[in-house]
């Protein structure tokens, strides 16, 4: 990281209530904008509908399909930063600012790509954990897995051996760096003029200096999306705009970026 971006970058001190206030103030702004809020939370919806009819029970697909939309689930919520920067700044939010947000990557004189840039990273790390997780469950599995049922009969529910923990660890082990680069990195890059190596470098950075309450604000990413995903999907039609929401509460509350250039914005 450069000494000039440095200088120009706070990192606060955060406490353990601060997901708390994240999830109020996201939920204030899904009240704002619920009709935004709603629209995102039923594309979510209806593409997992689609994964299941097309997936069947073929639990890779369906595990690959879920995973990548836990890692990918920061570029769905775009939108929905710029709709929540908008009402901070005291102007009104919509699907206008959505679909300025989505395209702004067609910047003037060039295009902007470090949104894009940074979404096709995050699917390739998707990528790889599905893999990783397919190569370990079938060289250990004592019969090969080939359904929902046959992973819940013979990994998570056998008493044999202990592939279903060392399945959790290996993705704990994965998911930790990802979510710390990508914990406050799209708000950055759509707020700020930033490159991407210095947003995931200022992510890493908030959970370096606020191990604990970043643990805790992953902890509930991950069982409020799984909950919503849990509730015959239909749970996600708020968890959704409510985390994408909070998530740009959590980017203003972890960094100052005063001294940073604004990023400019597309031109109606």
């Amino acid at each position: 990281m450069d000494h000039q971006f440095q200088h120009a970058l706070t990192v606060r001190r955060l406490n353990p209530d601060h997901p708390l206030r994240w999830l109020r103030a996201g939920w204030a702004d899904f009240r704002r904008t619920w009709p935004v809020g709603l629209a995102h939370g039923a594309a979510v919806v209806l593409f997992a509908v689609l994964v299941l009819l097309v997936a069947g029970n073929d639990f890779w697909l369906l595990a690959g399909a879920f995973s990548g939309f836990l890692l990918v689930a920061p570029v769905i919520a775009v939108g929905l930063y710029a709709v929540s920067r908008e009402l901070e700044a005291g102007r009104p939010g919509g699907f206008r600012t959505v679909y300025d947000a989505w395209m702004s990557w067609r910047g003037v004189p060039r295009h902007d790509w470090r949104l894009v840039i940074f979404g096709c990273l995050l699917a390739l790390a998707g990528t790889g954990w599905v893999l990783t997780s397919a190569a370990l469950i079938t060289a250990l599995s004592p019969e090969p897995i080939n359904s929902p049922v046959d992973f819940l009969r013979y990994v998570v529910a056998s008493r044999e051996h202990y592939l279903f923990e060392l399945w959790l660890m290996v993705g704990a082990f994965m998911a930790a760096p990802v979510f710390a680069s990508s914990v406050i990195t799209l708000p950055l890059l759509l707020d700020r003029q930033v490159t991407v190596l210095q947003a995931v470098t200022a992510s890493w950075l908030v959970v370096l200096r606020n191990p604990g309450v970043m643990a805790l604000w992953a902890g509930v990413l991950a069982g409020l999306s799984v909950a919503g995903l849990a509730v015959a999907l239909l749970g996600s039609l708020v968890v959704v705009p409510l985390l994408g929401y909070a998530s740009w509460h959590a980017y203003r509350d972890t960094l100052d970026v005063a001294n940073l250039p604004e990023r400019a914005r597309r031109a109606p």
